[in-house]
């Protein structure tokens, strides 16, 4: 990630640039998971898998003007590749997430956005670093989910909205809540989609040991579907000196575990509702630790494993067995501390 800041006017200019080596070191069909969809390959949907993020995750330029002093701020925001405001911090940036690599199954319900190709943002930041503060944006972007060569910049109409309310108290709190209309987001699923979501997160350092929490409803209410699907997720990381312990527990409603044209038994709901998709109430609970190798001031080096269980209708049995987990064994390699220049 580079960043360059400088001063323009009364305001301050920052250009953010963000690389992603997940392209070239992935599977092409993305990483194994259970129970995780979203995004095609092939021309086919995942399931399953997770897809490797583009290349090109952020190119972006923020503009940060004061209105009123320090106390008001004005906002723009534009980015080739970028985020709209919509959503929580999307997990691969998110203090809780930082020692567990894996995605969340609700990744698609809450922060999916994180790499949209054109966005637009404006708002107001009210409030002053270390007090209470409120930031009020919108943005104008394209809402459709990136294609299959991550290499590529996917330009589109930005014809998606989005809305937010985000507020920080102290060091420790902060919360959000935002909604938006996404234009055809998936390549192979018609109809767009309507998103809500609202987060908070705590955290807590002193000294060696850092607390780290955030808690995620996503819901999306899809144009052709009888009733939205939801999302809950709670994450906490305790990192101390060299070592840290991680859980994330999840509850999704997942409605692409299975294509329209594959026949079987549709859920008591989608049943009555004389729909062709089927949706399934999925938990996944992970639980995991990490450890230091090697930690120097430009580099830690460490090996992490997790755990998880699932909880899923008894319908699918047949397909995932009764008592279904997962795991994985992971080296992380991290640099250290933003290096000024």
């Amino acid at each position: 990630m580079f960043m360059q800041q400088h001063r323009l006017g009364h305001g301050t200019l920052l250009f953010r640039q963000m690389l992603s080596a997940e392209p070239l070191t992935a599977p092409h069909g993305g990483y194994p998971q259970l129970f995780q969809t979203g995004e095609t390959y092939h021309g086919a949907p995942l399931v399953d898998r997770q897809h490797p993020h583009d290349v090109f995750s952020e190119i972006s330029a923020t503009y940060l003007l004061p209105v009123r002093g320090d106390r008001v701020q004005w906002l723009f925001y534009g980015a080739p590749a970028g985020e709209p405001a919509l959503g929580p911090v999307a997990y691969i940036h998110r203090g809780s997430a930082m020692d567990l690599p894996k995605a969340p199954l609700s990744h698609h319900l809450q922060d999916s956005t994180h790499i949209s190709y054109g966005v637009i943002t404006s708002g107001f930041i009210f409030g002053q670093g270390g007090h209470a503060q409120l930031k009020l944006d919108a943005s104008a972007f394209n809402g459709r989910e990136p294609d299959e060569r991550r290499y590529t910049l996917d330009f589109a109409p930005l014809d998606s909205w989005s809305a937010r309310a985000s507020a920080r108290v102290g060091e420790r709190w902060a919360a959000q809540y935002s909604i938006g209309h996404l234009v055809h987001p998936e390549a192979i699923e018609p109809g767009n989609v309507t998103r809500q979501t609202a987060s908070v997160q705590y955290s807590r350092a002193s000294g060696n040991q850092d607390w780290l929490n955030t808690i995620v409803w996503g819901r999306n209410r899809k144009q052709f579907a009888a009733s939205p699907q939801n999302s809950y997720l709670l994450e906490s990381l305790l990192r101390r000196k060299r070592n840290a312990a991680f859980t994330r527990m999840e509850l999704v409603d997942k409605d692409e575990l299975f294509p329209p044209e594959q026949t079987y038994p549709p859920t008591e709901s989608a049943a009555t509702a004389g729909l062709i998709g089927r949706e399934f109430r999925i938990g996944a609970y992970t639980f995991g630790a990490l450890h230091s190798l090697v930690q120097r001031p430009r580099l830690d080096v460490a090996l992490g494993g997790d755990f998880t269980v699932y909880s899923k209708p008894s319908i699918l049995n047949a397909f995932y067995g009764r008592d279904p987990v997962g795991f994985q064994i992971f080296l992380l390699f991290r640099p250290g501390t933003m290096q000024m220049h």
